[in-house]
């Protein structure tokens, strides 16, 4: 059985970012009998668009958000720079080493709390907050980022289904 999954490009465009996660946390509802793990994937897909269109390079962002069996994955690609390629590689890969996420978080938000650029504070909290793994590919100039969870109750969904 083909399991559900959305892909969308666009312009970045920060506005649109709302959007998606909307539809992302509706979509997912419908397939993923949990609404805290709904939630957690509509968190992640939010926070990892709104890094790829502030960094992008182009005029192209890309999210795909699937389910295998028993995992979700929300991938986000963009071209940027190779600096920032760097620095995300160097925050993932202290992020993945991390042993207690929150904890982690909670500090980065009290040592970040009077900046007025970035924070940094995204991927801290999808790790925290979504309790999701992330991971990254890079390819010249494009990263792609993804962050996946285990899922538990999923949906059986038919190609007859209809919209309620």
């Amino acid at each position: 059985m083909e399991q559900p999954y959305f892909h969308v490009s666009f312009r970045p465009n920060i506005k649109l970012i709302s959007t998606v996660r909307k539809f992302t946390e509706e979509f997912y509802m419908r397939i993923i009998d949990d609404e805290e793990t709904s939630m957690r994937v509509a968190l992640a897909t939010h926070e990892l668009l709104e890094n790829a269109v502030a960094y992008a390079i182009d005029g192209e962002t890309g999210v795909r958000v699937e389910l295998n069996d028993d995992e979700l994955t929300v991938r986000t690609w963009n071209r940027t720079t190779p600096d920032r390629i760097a620095i995300i590689g160097q925050m993932i890969d202290e992020l993945n080493r991390i042993a207690d996420p929150e904890a982690h978080y909670q500090d980065m938000m009290n040592k970040t709390a009077y900046r007025t650029d970035g924070s940094g504070l995204g991927l801290a909290r999808i790790r925290a907050e979504a309790d999701m793994q992330l991971s990254y590919e890079i390819a010249t100039d494009r990263v792609c980022i993804a962050a996946r969870a285990r899922v538990k109750h999923v949906k059986h969904v038919t190609q007859k289904e209809t919209a309620p």
